[in-house]
């Protein structure tokens, strides 16, 4: 079941593309689809992750519109068919 990732801002422009799909399966997790992409896109891996290889606290990690890591299980929630993942970077504006 291929697992679309939207990206945004400079993770789209690292990884070369807004949309990313990885081959995760329903019942993998957020975690797992996270490690898909990060091989897929290795270029992203040092702006999402810290020298400790854990998601960056300033990240946010979107399922279906839902924050995963404030409303969810984190990046052990588990996939279903057809879940759309999103990508944040931190976001600042006026």
């Amino acid at each position: 079941m291929p697992t679309k990732w939207k990206l945004f801002a400079d993770l789209a422009e690292r990884a070369g593309d807004k949309h990313v799909t990885v081959d995760a399966d329903a019942g993998d997790t957020v975690g797992d689809a996270l490690e898909d992409l990060l091989v897929d896109a290795p270029e992203l891996e040092g702006r999402v992750l810290d020298s400790d290889g854990e998601l960056r606290s300033q990240i946010n990690v979107l399922r279906n519109g839902t924050n995963v890591l404030v409303e969810e299980e984190g990046l052990e929630t588990e996939l279903d068919e057809s879940d759309e993942l999103a990508l944040f970077p931190p976001v600042s504006g006026g």
